[in-house]
């Protein structure tokens, strides 16, 4: 017997593509939000509905939404390019208030919101930050952290209102089908630069099954208006990427630079269209600590996570299945 239909935005995604199989092996049904370019290969075999249409269009979020029982809303940017485009406030913020809006208009139906760990805050020093954290970051380098963090402020205002929307901030999320490389590369690079150069800072990381997890639990049992972390343990860049090439059993050349160095190093590639081997947009967010208490979302959604081994070594041996590294 079905537990209802969720209405999925963002489910071919690498995230979304886990909470669908995870949510059909749980019981619902699921409609998915597609686009006519995107790429279904993560969900080939997956009994789902699909649906034609685009959050930054009003009318089609209306229709989509309607006959469903709850809603998930992942579809976001995934590109780095596209951080400071006019596609950021278009798609992140009009597009979820679009969701909102229909979430709210068919029933005020039970909302899951997909925010990122991003929008809680990144640090200097090392320090343990939790959903009540005020987000400090500058609006001009962090525009994608901001833009998380106003949908979320509108989901309290809607929540408040009467929608039982609840937030949710992934970490820096690991496993296989990553096939953008939107966290594998990272791993990747490490494997094949002779010196790896890294600058003070850290994360915690998490993978993707946990998330999905973590998103499902969060729609059964999230309170409205409150924000759980999803995410596993706490580590630097430099203990992330010796454990990434321990697993690869290749020895690590790490040298430290400092963050003004990187910084700098990003601002020439910027400016001057130089390759060098890394995103400038990431470099801001690479010389930050992004460290979280994960204990909400362990203790109110009884859900737990994997530690930094199980989720690299599989997310690797998947790398290395697909041919991206010998």
């Amino acid at each position: 017997m079905s537990k209802g239909k969720i209405f999925i935005t963002g489910g071919a995604g690498f995230i979304g593509s886990r909470v669908v199989k995870m949510a059909i092996d749980q019981g619902y049904e699921v409609r998915c939000l597609v686009r006519n370019s995107t790429n279904l290969r993560r969900l080939e075999g997956l009994n789902y509905e699909s649906f034609l249409g685009d959050i930054t269009n009003a009318e089609s979020m209306q229709e989509g939404i309607k006959g469903c029982s709850a809603v998930i809303h992942l579809a976001s940017l995934s590109n780095w390019k596209d951080i400071h485009s006019p596609k950021m406030p278009l798609v992140v913020i009009e597009g979820s208030r679009n969701v909102l809006n229909a979430a709210r208009d068919n029933g005020n139906l039970p909302t899951v919101y997909v925010s990122s760990s991003t929008a809680i805050d990144g640090t200097e020093e090392k320090v343990i930050l939790n959903e009540d954290s005020p987000i400090t970051l500058n609006k001009t380098h962090f525009v994608y952290p901001h833009a998380k963090k106003q949908v979320e402020s509108l989901c309290k205002d809607y929540a408040a209102a009467g929608l039982p929307v609840c937030i949710v901030n992934p970490t820096e999320v690991y496993g296989p089908q990553d096939w953008e490389k939107i966290t594998c590369g990272n791993l990747i690079d490490f494997a094949t630069t002779k010196t790896i150069q890294l600058a003070e800072g850290g994360t915690s990381i998490v993978h993707v099954d946990d998330v999905a997890t973590g998103i499902l639990a969060a729609l059964e049992k999230g309170k409205p208006g409150e924000r759980y972390i999803l995410g596993g343990e706490n580590m630097e860049f430099k203990d992330l990427a010796a454990l990434a090439m321990e697993i690869l059993g290749k020895p690590a050349k790490i040298s430290m630079m400092s963050r003004k160095m990187l910084m700098t190093l990003a601002w020439i590639s910027k400016t001057f269209k130089i390759p060098m081997g890394f995103e400038p947009a990431v470099i801001p967010y690479a010389v930050k600590y992004w460290f979280v208490d994960n204990s909400k979302a362990k203790k109110e959604l009884g859900i737990d996570f994997r530690s930094p081994r199980e989720i690299l070594t599989p997310t690797l041996n998947w790398v290395r299945e697909v041919g991206w590294l010998k």
